[in-house]
């Protein structure tokens, strides 16, 4: 009789355990846990691309280098650049003669050097019209861009230009120096200094300078490299300007608002929360985020993206950390 009523005692004891169980997972069903909105950490990244193709003949960073605003990363040798130079040196020098003869008034020698410059002017302009019409032909069938072919086409002008205004040196030359003779051999002098001045910018972009202060966190290019105009060399990563991302569907928004403050946990960098402030909330597209609900009774659902930026800076903060709003 005992062992009897022992087992039902034990069977009882196993029905209100499973009526227990039972009960606690349609409690916590019917009450599910607050969804989670995590993000992930962003930061500004520069990439310091080159204005003058070349070949990189000195490096003076790696990866991982902190770099200050200003510093020098890289230098890029361009030979043409340097070719260029020497030529527009050598015109400023023949504009300046010019000038200086038209002022002290025109000798025979004199004469026959604006002529010479003239004749040099005309050899310039019938180098450039054939590399013209390479040029054009080539454009033409689709070989070269439309830049390239605006380059030549521009060459091809100034040298006409320049052709022009040398013919008229070589006239007043002949005709003697006049005020008008004065006024235009000293604007040709400017104008050749003003291509001396825009060649020695093109010397001075080819010292690649850091944009911001930062971590270079790539370096694209080696030593020896030959790159075009445009192309990156090495980028540096701004962690003083970082933010926090976050996609959220509008049914979880209540409490988010722009200028709102947020607790923020990195679980990379420990347990400790960060304070924040909202600074963006912008609805997403809405191809990639919306979400049809009227199957159910609801509403169709989109997805916001929200910038969120930490009042103090979060040491050992990193882009593509995972983000959470605290609850």
């Amino acid at each position: 009789m005992k062992e009897t009523n022992k087992s039902l005692l034990a069977g009882l004891a196993v029905v209100i355990v499973a009526v227990i169980v039972v009960a606690l997972v349609g409690l916590l069903a019917t009450h599910p846990r607050p969804e989670q909105i995590t993000g992930e950490v962003d930061a500004s990244e520069y990439r310091v691309s080159n204005k003058v193709p070349g070949r990189i003949d000195s490096l003076f960073v790696s990866e991982g280098d902190m770099v200050h605003r200003g510093d020098t990363l890289a230098h890029i040798n361009s030979p043409q650049v340097d070719a260029k130079m020497l030529q527009a040196t050598a015109v400023q020098n023949a504009a300046n003669a010019q000038s200086d003869k038209a002022r002290h008034g025109a000798r025979n020698q004199q004469v026959q050097m604006a002529y010479q410059v003239w004749q040099k002017a005309l050899a310039a302009v019938d180098v450039y019209q054939k590399s013209f019409n390479r040029i054009k032909g080539l454009y033409e069938k689709g070989v070269v861009s439309a830049q390239k072919y605006d380059e030549v086409e521009a060459k091809y002008k100034v040298a006409q230009a320049d052709a022009m205004a040398a013919e008229q040196q070589y006239l007043m030359a002949k005709e003697g120096a006049q005020k008008e003779d004065i006024a235009a051999a000293s604007a040709l002098a400017d104008q050749a200094g003003g291509a001396v001045a825009e060649v020695q910018s093109y010397l001075d972009d080819s010292w690649l300078i850091a944009p911001c202060n930062g971590e270079v966190v790539e370096v694209y290019a080696k030593m020896g490299d030959l790159i075009g105009t445009g192309s990156p060399v090495l980028s540096i990563l701004d962690m003083n300007d970082a933010w926090f991302t976050f996609a959220v569907r509008e049914d979880l928004l209540q409490g988010l608002q722009t200028g709102s403050k947020v607790q923020i946990a990195v679980p990379a960098l420990g347990t400790a929360t960060h304070s924040a402030t909202i600074k963006k909330v912008q609805a997403m597209a809405s191809y990639a985020t919306w979400r049809s609900t009227k199957t159910n009774g609801q509403y169709d659902v989109k997805s916001f993206d929200i910038k969120v930026v930490a009042d103090e800076r979060i040491e050992g903060l990193r882009p593509g950390m995972t983000a959470i709003i605290a609850q």
